[in-house]
């Protein structure tokens, strides 16, 4: 079969698959773990992240379960669909910003690291060391 022969992944199921890439990782859940939760192959779980394999809808729902988002957190922001800031959600813009940097390897580590800590002051002391640090940047 040649390279032009072959059947290119639809921009959805990348999407979607990036999404779950994306939630896993800001859990800290392995493809492997996934897939036993699912009873299916951590290569299945590669296949479906890259948009290799399309998703059905019982499968996206328990994944959705798994993962415990909504079926449409896979959906939000897919190619096609009407930009955020025409929606009339002045949140959108910051909410992709946050996607994408919790998406980050950065963002990913501090996210892990942060969920752990037990003390709710501590955390607070944390955003506010955060804010100060990004405060002292823009002078």
């Amino acid at each position: 079969m040649t390279e032009e022969n072959k059947k290119k992944p639809n921009p959805i199921d990348i999407h979607v698959g990036s999404r779950v890439r994306l939630r896993r990782n800001m859990l800290g859940m392995s493809q492997e773990k996934l897939g036993e939760n699912l009873g299916i192959t951590f290569q299945q779980i590669q296949k479906y992240e890259k948009g290799t394999n399309r998703v059905g809808a019982s499968r996206l729902q328990a994944i959705a379960s798994i993962l415990g988002v909504p079926v449409a957190f896979f959906f939000e922001d897919a190619p096609g669909q009407e930009p955020a800031a025409s929606r009339g959600f002045a949140e959108d813009a910051s909410m992709a910003f946050a996607v994408e940097f919790c998406g980050s390897p950065e963002g990913l580590q501090l996210n892990r690291a942060f969920v752990k800590i037990a003390d709710v002051k501590v955390r607070r002391r944390i955003i506010d060391l955060v804010k100060s640090l990004a405060a002292d940047d823009l002078d």
